[in-house]
């Protein structure tokens, strides 16, 4: 690549027309070539990187009658008090400096993907004699195989404990020579194959570490086909343990593509791209399609959209994600047309090493599918307006809800109940709290249903409003803090259960409404028909973090008990076993069924435990 960098010093513009002689002089030195430019501000911090194919037209075209640009590159050039340019071969060098420049710079008034330095990729290191499975956040063409990039680490950690659960590969570290000892618990819970003590050659190993690589391409078909093939040959050489392992991987394969099926047909290998925008950034979602299924979906933030057409900032995007995705599919569908198409073509040409086609489809299941992933982007992005937490936009949302909800005060502390159980088995409350908009983990309670036989809900719900305001007539502690609004998760029964308890127990002066799952109904005390609240309300979002916060707390505690319960039943009959020795053992095997794959010596080893003891505990088991 042939780069000439050359700065230029201009006054200080913060008018749109061209002051002095001396600038003029300065903008005719411009070459008429393709290269990359950068305006800087008073302080020599670059707020804003281009690309031209001619830069003498584009970065004079700045400076010409101020009507003629956008709100936003007049607030650029207002700032601008310096630039610089680099010449460049071509506008392929140029498209791949300035990708380079946004990421090094991540300049103000540029549209960028948020914090694109430190995106994720699953690595799998098939030049080693034992490949592993890894988390990485550098992308390099080290000869191993790199997916993604991911939008975050739980994206990524997802899929890695997908993919974990039915190719038992090693997640380890160590260096492997097949002589340690005993092997890890991932061994005995069949989650690795146990090189490290030589319990598996290299080219079985190899096999699975393949199987994984072309379930991440799409090619689960390819994976099941030979699977299916040694599950039978186990079968026929009688090796039913094997075979059953099998079985277990093909069914859990099967599941994974079960929830991959989509109603508009699939072709080959495609990447669909829509977004969704508010007024700072923009929500891209994309879907992965690999060998004729639905493999995958993520999605990114776009920062510095505000005032940006949508084509501008789909150009952007496509720029900027592929310039460091390992892989790029023969075809990407596009919401909104990229500006200068031909160029990312041909740039995505050299990167794939062949022919890419970027297509905005306008009809036809192509259209139906992008119609699809424009609608995933604008749930995601009303989802993450939802999330986010500003504190003038959490005064704004009080205020409308007690305005909607004709509350006699501003709602500073709500708080919402939910139930949870299983046809009335282990039923649990919750009860959580937000504070000024906010959570307030230290006031969050949690209710054992004990007065109520079978499944009742509107029973349970009395039961822990019972219990919360008994306590707080008692004195006790922050019970006696009056809430500002009383959510309850549920609709209009639910509502009239709660009134019910509020008339009892004379605490009438408390606003109570719920909230019903599906069309997100507003109940109110009186009000014959919901409270019409738009979807998109902000109050409407509080009270909707409220009750999937209510629900989180009760179904944690509801599975707490659940486990207790389960792992209770089998160790508490143990005769030797005590509550320090059964938490011991389940600290260190996690589940009863790891304790009964364990051997005697493992169980011996455990703190507080003997061989003679462990004994025991396996001939109950």
């Amino acid at each position: 690549m042939r780069i000439i960098f050359v700065p230029i010093q201009v006054t200080c513009y913060n008018k749109f027309t061209v002051e002095s002689a001396r600038l003029e002089q300065q903008l005719k030195t411009l070459p008429a070539s393709p290269g990359v430019y950068l305006f800087k501000d008073r302080e020599d911090k670059v707020i804003y990187v281009g690309k031209a194919a001619n830069l003498s037209n584009r970065v004079k075209s700045y400076f010409g009658v101020p009507t003629n640009l956008s709100t936003k590159s007049q607030q650029l050039v207002a700032k601008m008090c310096d630039f610089e340019f680099i010449v460049t071969n071509s506008e392929q060098e140029a498209l791949i400096l300035e990708c380079n420049m946004i990421k090094k710079y991540r300049p103000r008034y540029n549209v960028r993907l948020k914090d694109n330095k430190t995106f994720p990729y699953l690595k799998i290191t098939i030049d080693e004699d034992w490949p592993g499975v890894y988390i990485t956040r550098r992308f390099r063409k080290d000869g191993a195989s790199y997916f993604g990039p991911f939008a975050s680490a739980g994206s990524v950690r997802k899929t890695l404990r997908l993919i974990k659960k039915i190719f038992p590969f090693r997640s380890c570290t160590k260096s492997i020579d097949g002589k340690d000892k005993r092997p890890c618990l991932n061994y005995y819970i069949h989650r690795c194959l146990g090189p490290c003590i030589g319990a598996v050659s290299k080219q079985e190993y190899r096999e699975v570490i393949n199987q994984a690589i072309l379930f991440l391409e799409g090619k689960q078909e390819l994976v099941l086909r030979e699977l299916r093939n040694k599950m039978k040959a186990s079968t026929l050489q009688l090796q039913f343990e094997k075979a059953a392992s099998l079985r277990d991987q093909i069914w859990a394969i099967e599941k994974v593509l079960e929830g991959q099926k989509i109603a508009i047909t699939l072709r080959g290998e495609q990447d669909i791209i829509a977004l969704a925008r508010n007024e700072g950034q923009a929500y891209v979602e994309v879907f992965f399609v690999r060998n004729n299924k639905l493999i995958g979906r993520d999605h990114f933030i776009m920062e510095g959209s505000g005032g940006e057409e949508s084509s501008y900032i789909m150009t952007s995007f496509v720029k900027q994600y592929y310039a460091s995705a390992p892989y790029i599919p023969p075809l990407i569908l596009l919401q909104y047309p990229v500006d200068e198409r031909s160029v990312l073509c041909e740039w995505l040409k050299e990167q794939r090493d062949g022919r890419v086609k970027l297509q905005v489809p306008q009809q036809g299941g192509k259209k139906q599918l992008v119609d699809i992933v424009a609608e995933n982007a604008d749930k995601g992005l009303q989802l993450a307006q939802a999330k986010e937490i500003n504190p003038q936009a959490i005064t704004t949302s009080l205020r409308e809800l007690k305005d909607r909800l004709k509350l006699p005060r501003l709602p500073l502390r709500i708080e919402c109940y939910d139930i949870s159980d299983i046809q009335g088995a282990l039923a649990v409350g919750s009860m959580v709290v937000l504070e000024k908009g906010l959570p307030k983990p230290a006031h969050y309670r949690r209710f054992r249903i004990k007065m109520v036989d079978g499944a009742n809900d509107y029973a349970m719900i009395q039961e822990t409003l019972r219990r919360r305001f008994k306590r707080g007539m008692a004195g006790e502690s922050t019970w006696v803090i009056i809430p500002d609004l009383v959510l309850i998760d549920g609709g209009r029964g639910q509502l009239n259960a709660a009134l019910k308890v509020r008339r009892e127990l004379g605490v009438n002066s408390i606003p109570m409404a719920s909230l019903a799952k599906g069309n997100e109904d507003v109940f109110m005390p009186g009000e014959p028909k919901p409270i019409a609240i738009p979807k998109d309300s902000p109050a409407l979002h509080l009270l909707q973090r409220a009750r999937d916060e209510a629900h989180r707390f009760a179904i944690s505690y509801h599975q707490k008990l659940r486990h207790k319960e389960s792992t209770a039943s089998a160790l508490d009959g143990v005769p030797v076993i005590g509550p320090k020795r059964k938490k011991a053992l389940l600290k260190r095997f996690s589940s009863i069924e790891v304790i009964k794959e364990a051997s005697q010596e493992e169980l011996g080893q455990t703190e507080g435990m003997t061989l003679a003891l462990a004994k025991k505990v396996k001939e109950y088991l």
